[in-house]
């Protein structure tokens, strides 16, 4: 169910390995929410146990890669670690894939996050890290796979204009796009939701593989310049 070819598969472009006294490996830093952490924080690796660690041992195993993925984090808490957890980090290509807590917070806690807001936050943490180095950007569309007739509000709601925003920031600033939704959207339609996302949100391993797939044929070509 993969839309691309599956990372670390034969045939998947090398970013190039490392070569003692060369230059060193092209650094990838991954930010966002529980997506990317899927339990880095108890992995003896930092990776977590999703899309990071498939990438991380598949087409991006000549690079350095980092996992600064937290769960249950929007913008704004993204923003509140920004120096520590990115810029201090001094990647070459930094991914980002944050907005869904930013809507899910409204539905089960009443703390909604106006689209304006969001993007004005998002916008200030790439323009941080363009000024502190980082050579490319890599913007994942926040996603929700329905699963619950609440869910099948969120987008018209509160998601839509999130990814709308992401939309406008990768193009703003020349950031590859990653069009995470809009693929696991048809690939839910062809196998159920909850084959990708049990709870419409998390992914499942399959959703993982298919998210990891994605991002490379996406961003690959960004990661060898990189």
């Amino acid at each position: 169910m993969s839309p691309a070819t599956p990372a670390g598969e034969p045939g998947a472009p090398d970013p190039g390995e490392p070569h003692s006294g060369g230059p060193a490996p092209t650094h990838v830093l991954l930010v966002g929410d529980s997506v990317t952490d899927c339990g880095r924080r108890a992995d003896p690796e930092a990776l977590g146990d999703g899309y990071v660690r498939l990438l991380a041992e598949g087409p991006l195993s000549g690079c350095r890669v980092t996992n600064r993925g937290v769960g249950g984090d929007r913008a704004v808490d993204l923003a509140a670690r920004w120096d520590a957890d990115v810029l201090a980090e001094r990647p070459d290509v930094l991914s980002v894939l944050v907005g869904i807590n930013d809507t899910w917070r409204r539905y089960d806690r009443g703390r909604a996050t106006p689209a304006e807001a969001f993007e004005t936050t998002y916008r200030a943490l790439l323009g941080s890290a363009l000024a502190a180095g980082v050579r490319r950007l890599v913007l994942v569309e926040p996603f929700v796979l329905p699963v619950t007739a609440e869910q099948e509000r969120w987008w018209d709601e509160d998601l839509g204009a999130k990814v709308a925003a992401v939309h406008r920031l990768a193009a703003e600033h020349g950031a590859v796009l990653v069009p995470a939704g809009t693929h696991l959207a048809a690939l839910a339609a062809a196998h159920g939701a909850r084959a990708l996302a049990a709870d419409g949100v998390h992914p499942t391993a399959a959703g993982h593989r298919a998210l990891a797939d994605l991002w490379w044929a996406a961003a690959g070509g960004s990661v060898r310049r990189g």
